[in-house]
């Protein structure tokens, strides 16, 4: 049969060909030799993929400031896992080369492969990495890789460097037939094509080690970007760390360089290019349209913060489980946007700290935004977070709560529904708020203790109504530094003692204020009446200065109580202490106090030239019935009856009001009383066993105790005599029982479960600072979750210092495939 002949359009298409084949070949020999001009060529285009590493977008024609320009293409790609054989189908020289330099990525070896749908189930195993020898050696697979995302294996050497008519599958698609992988792994190491892609796998290699690539110095270019986007990376983590301390906002009315009000972040980023040369480079490539991709957006700010505050977070998270045992505090507050925000607050025993000493931390975690703020709808929200970090319910030994009713409810507050979960969870009020609920009780138990509070906040307001009329009070306080008024705070009743203090320590010097402001002619006439009636009527009356000196101390021995409670590391043990020191200071005071303040209100009249003297009021008679006894009338002088009507009730209601609020710290007294001070511990063995064992009862929930008592009453009679001098409090035997390492474990658990237990709720209202600083009018639109990343950085500031921005730099850049330029 006659051989066809070609077509006319046959014809030119094969002559295209051939001469487009022609055309490529050109030149080829000159890679062979170094030439200036290819040299010079290749750094461009090396430049040119490291600077542009997206390929197919279109470059901006546009020198545009705007640093938004690009930032849908930093962000808003789906992370790529670049280890990954999937990802390796448009393969370049850059890609390559990366993938040679850091070589085939292997699971770990208790990680389990997913089966297969039919029958047998089959599943890849890392049996398949090993390569056996007839004379039983064996060697490693280093070119067999494992694709997740496929569940697929390549041969990484063939699959970097086939040639255009390999068409085997561990090369292209991927192989995985498990049922004959063995034999099929066996040819393809044998074959002439796998060894020569393997040899040019090892070449590469050696060339990256020894840094005598072909392209030597593009490879120098190239490791020179990488550090100048390195370091420009570096210098934004550090200054969004310093911007999130500082609870300064971020950005501006507009986010492009160079212009005015854009920002503390894009203003700080151009003072650093006045001074830093790696930021200035930078810079100057947005200025002159070299680069694209600025990395100073809005998003990119956003993905740092997340970014340092995950690590601070999963960094709490760890602590937090190697201590096993843990207390949560909770407290709540409206935010500026009017949303109820929860202060998540973690308290346990570190004891990663250093290899002897350990120490009580509480960790902020997070802000919760919370819609049903009843008892239920604060339980779900704090089961939901426990279960969201992976901290289980079962280990929590102390809930810190205020004395709000939805938390401290016996039927549905919070509290009652975590014991039915947990009963060793134990619940302690608030110290502080119990104190403050102290003094409220103690001021509404008479109407004189209102009055009192009443006239020290008008005098207050009358002068700060006005400019004038403070400059008429500091004209007289000019020889006084650090007093001044103050006005009451409705919240914090133990802090009401520095706006008791001027008018205690200068009752005269406030009294010629307010007659100078009564004589003023530019005062208002309704100011002159009052400050006239409040300079005759109350700073002149006997009584009040009485009222004055009896409050006066008082809320000074509260005050220094509540300031002590509020301590991080505070212990239950030591608040015991505290309040029973508070106790006993009250008692005594009702013993002797009242002569005490006749002789400080006695001293302040004599200097405000008034006689010490209470007003005798006239008793009005009433009509007596036949009937009555007259015989049974009482009749108190002006002083009996401010001491039975006044002094007395209120120092009574103090100490009715610190039993019935502090019941729960005596119930710890009860049970963990005996490990307070060990050397003080009973002496009797059997008083010392019975208390173990009750511990052991309260430590005890579905069968299972977190001590043995019979084996605790042992390890303390043990510790008793092996203790060193001096060593008493709890902490201090928790860190000699951590040096003694497990030798006294019941003990160790002990001692932990009482430091564990909470006092106060003060580092929830300390958060609640941080959270008027971070989110105030101007930043009231602020998501969630920038909230609380800027809070973690904020607050636990301490562990921030210690991030790896190595490691940190390099989680970002896998996060994204076009950020292959940081790696």
């Amino acid at each position: 049969m006659p051989k066809r002949q070609l077509s006319g359009h046959q014809k030119r298409i094969k002559k295209q060909k051939t001469e487009a084949l022609i055309n490529s070949q050109k030149g080829a020999i000159k890679k062979f030799f170094s030439s200036n001009e290819n040299v010079q060529s290749s750094v461009e285009e090396h430049e040119n993929l490291v600077i542009d590493v997206a390929e197919n977008l279109e470059s901006s024609n546009e020198s545009s400031r705007d640093v938004n320009q690009n930032e849908d293409l930093n962000v808003e790609c789906a992370p790529v896992n670049i280890d990954d054989p999937c990802n390796w189908d448009n393969m370049d020289q850059k890609l390559r080369d990366l993938l040679v330099e850091r070589g085939p990525v292997r699971r770990n070896g208790d990680a389990t492969f997913p089966k297969d749908d039919n029958e047998k189930s089959r599943h890849f195993s890392f049996v398949h990495y090993i390569r056996h020898l007839p004379n039983g050696e064996k060697y490693d697979r280093k070119w067999l890789v494992y694709s997740e995302a496929l569940n697929k294996v390549f041969c990484f050497c063939c699959k970097l460097f086939k040639n255009e008519g390999n068409k085997t599958q561990l090369a292209n698609d991927g192989f995985q037939d498990w049922k004959n992988i063995g034999d099929r792994l066996k040819s393809h190491e044998t074959n002439w094509e796998h060894l020569t892609c393997m040899n040019k796998w090892i070449e590469l290699e050696r060339r990256f080690q020894k840094n005598q690539t072909i392209d030597k110095s593009v490879q120098q270019r190239v490791i020179k970007e990488r550090e100048h986007w390195r370091g420009v990376l570096l210098r934004e983590i550090a200054l969004v760390e310093a911007l999130a301390q500082n609870n300064l906002p971020f950005r501006g009315e507009n986010e492009k360089i160079y212009q005015r009000n854009n920002g503390n972040f894009l203003c700080f980023i151009q003072m650093m290019g006045k001074f830093d040369l790696v930021m200035q480079e930078h810079l100057r490539r947005i200025e002159k349209g070299e680069i694209h991709n600025h990395y100073l957006s809005h998003k990119i700010q956003n993905e740092l913060i997340q970014m340092l505050a995950a690590e601070v977070k999963s960094k709490i998270v760890a602590i937090i489980k190697d201590a096993k045992y843990y207390s949560v505090i909770l407290d709540c507050t409206p935010d500026v946007s009017h949303e109820e925000q929860m202060s998540f607050v973690v308290r346990c025993v570190d004891i990663s700290t250093s290899p002897i000493e350990v120490r009580v931390s509480e960790f902020f975690l997070e802000f919760l935004k919370v819609d049903d703020t009843t008892g239920l709808g604060l339980f779900c929200a704090l089961q939901e977070v426990l279960v969201s970090l992976q901290l289980d319910i079962g280990d929590l030994r102390g809930q810190g709560y205020d004395n709000g009713s939805n938390m401290k409810g016996k039927n549905k507050g919070v509290q009652t529904r975590v014991l039915e979960v947990n009963p060793r969870a134990f619940y302690t009020p608030c110290g502080c708020h119990s104190l403050n609920l102290v003094l409220c009780d103690m001021a509404n138990s008479c109407s004189k203790a209102k009055t009192f509070f009443g006239v020290v906040q008008r005098l207050y307001v009358l002068f700060s109504s006005s400019i004038q009329r403070w400059a008429i009070l500091k004209d007289n306080l000019k020889d006084v530094k650090g007093l001044t008024l103050k006005t009451l705070s409705q919240t914090r009743w133990e802090s009401r003692i520095e706006s008791i203090k001027p008018i205690r320590y200068h009752p005269s010097k406030l009294r010629d204020a307010l007659v100078d402001l009564a004589n003023d002619r530019t005062t208002e006439s309704i100011a002159q009446s009052e400050a006239k009636s409040l300079a005759k009527n109350e700073l002149e009356n006997f009584e009040f200065l009485f009222a004055m000196a009896i409050w006066y101390k008082l809320l000074f021995a509260v005050n220094i109580v509540s300031k002590f409670l509020q301590s991080e590391d505070m212990c239950i043990y030591l608040a015991i202490e505290k309040l029973k020191g508070l106790i006993d200071y009250f008692e005594n005071y009702r013993k002797v106090g009242f002569a005490e303040a006749m002789v400080d209100a006695t001293e302040m009249a004599n200097e405000m030239g008034i006689e010490p003297k209470f007003v005798e009021k006239r008793i009005i008679q009433r009509k007596k019935q036949f009937d009555e006894d007259v015989t049974d009338e009482v009749t108190h002088s002006a002083e009996e009856s401010m001491k039975v009507n006044y002094f007395l009730v209120i120092v009574d209601k103090a100490l009715s009001s610190f039993k019935d609020r502090f019941q729960q710290f005596e119930v710890y007294e009860k049970n963990f009383g005996f490990l307070f001070d060990l050397e003080k511990a009973s002496s009797s063995d059997e008083c010392l066993k019975n208390h173990c064992t009750n511990l052991e009862e309260v430590l005890k929930h579905g069968g299972v105790s977190d001590i043995d008592g019979r084996n605790l009453f042992v390890e303390l009679k043990c510790l008793k005599q092996v203790l060193p001098r001096g060593v008493q409090k709890p902490i201090e035997v928790l860190n000699f029982i951590k040096l003694m390492a497990d030798s006294f474990p019941n003990a160790w658990n002990a001692y932990r479960v009482l430091l564990t237990i909470p006092v106060s709720v003060a580092s929830g209202e300390r958060s609640f600072s941080k959270l008027k600083l971070i989110k105030n009018y101007l930043r009231s639109t602020m998501s969630q979750e920038r909230l609380n990343g800027l809070a973690m950085l904020s607050i636990e500031n301490d562990l921030v210092k210690e991030v790896d921005y190595t490691n940190l730099i390099d989680s970002f850049a896998s996060r994204n495939a076009r950020r292959v330029i940081f790696k």
